[in-house]
């Protein structure tokens, strides 16, 4: 007999209703607070959505980020991003890299003596550096793209609500959506609390975290739909507990090998990406937590059309959901 891992016994049997409010409470809290301090401390906006300047450099030697930054410390830049590009059309000896800088607050963009500042401090460490390019994002394209965003996020979630309502019920819908918004409403919360940057590679992550909640969540909906149709006079909690349980081992196994991989990056992936796998990590988390606290109890609350003829099933397009 093949031996298989398993992070949770083959067959349990937990009661996920049995501190429903507790749980339920808990997240409708922890939303209102998100909003809250979005509303009152708010978002720290990177170059993004701020405005700012991204110089462009290229050099024969090669990029050293750590030198580039520990150059640029004593200049009172304020927020910079240093990035190395990668491109296999570059030449052997060509090393291109990518300077973002902030415009301080009150001003509207990167003045030209700023700019001459950081490109001196540059040629000091490296007298073979040029700036083949400077380019400025000012305050009105910052505000466009904070609108882009927002409405990349409503579209994404209003695209996930309408899929459900077709291939389910109505009240599925409503308890992903809820889920979902959950999930990104208190991931946001947590970067304003701790005043994370936030830029569009964020944005990219909430995404992101869209997609992942509600696979976690059809797959166990799918299995719902199913046990609906074989256990017809089983009490709706009943019928999701057993759900839950039977799906248990597939959301924890995927939960834990998304979040160790993500923490690998995390750890060694560097400054760059590092905002993104921090949102991606609090997706992972909440969207399994919303998936079994919050999405089946807004379901269980709407309630369920068991009428005689029930749907028929159909197997989830996005895995398999044996436990």
């Amino acid at each position: 007999m093949a031996w298989r891992l398993r992070l949770v016994p083959e067959k349990t049997n937990i009661d996920f209703f049995k501190i429903q409010w507790v749980t339920f409470g808990a997240s409708i809290a922890a939303m209102l607070l998100s909003l809250v301090l979005i509303f009152t401390v708010g978002l720290n906006f990177g170059i993004d959505f701020r405005g700012g300047t991204t110089i462009r450099t290229e050099s024969t030697n090669a990029v050293d980020v750590g030198a580039y930054r520990q150059a640029l410390q004593g200049l009172d830049l304020g927020d910079v991003s240093i990035t190395e590009v990668f491109d296999p059309s570059f030449a052997e000896n060509q090393h291109v890299a990518m300077i973002r800088l902030s415009a301080k607050e009150g001003d509207e963009s990167v003045t030209p003596e700023t700019i001459a500042e950081v490109e001196a401090a540059l040629q000091q460490i490296d007298p073979s550096i040029t700036f083949p390019a400077v380019e400025s994002v000012g305050p009105k394209v910052s505000q466009e793209l904070i609108t882009s965003a927002l409405l990349a996020v409503l579209a994404g979630s209003a695209g996930i609500l309408f899929y459900v309502w077709v291939r389910f019920e109505w009240q599925f819908a409503v308890g992903t959506v809820a889920a979902l918004i959950h999930d990104v409403l208190v991931t946001v919360g947590i970067f304003v609390l701790f005043q994370i940057k936030f830029d569009l590679t964020i944005v990219a992550a909430l995404l992101t975290i869209l997609g992942y909640s509600v696979n976690d969540t059809v797959v166990i909906f799918d299995r719902l739909r199913e046990n609906l149709a074989k256990y017809k006079q089983m009490p709706l909690r009943d019928m999701m507990n057993l759900t839950a349980n039977e799906t248990l081992s597939r959301t924890i196994m995927t939960a834990t090998t998304t979040f160790l991989s993500l923490m690998a990056l995390f750890i060694f992936g560097g400054d760059v990406i590092r905002g993104f796998v921090f949102a991606m990590l609090l997706g992972v988390v909440l969207g399994t937590y919303s998936t079994l606290y919050m999405a089946k109890n807004i379901v269980l609350m709407l309630g369920v059309d068991r009428g005689d003829k029930p749907k028929k099933s159909v197997k989830s397009d996005f895995a398999d959901v044996d436990a």
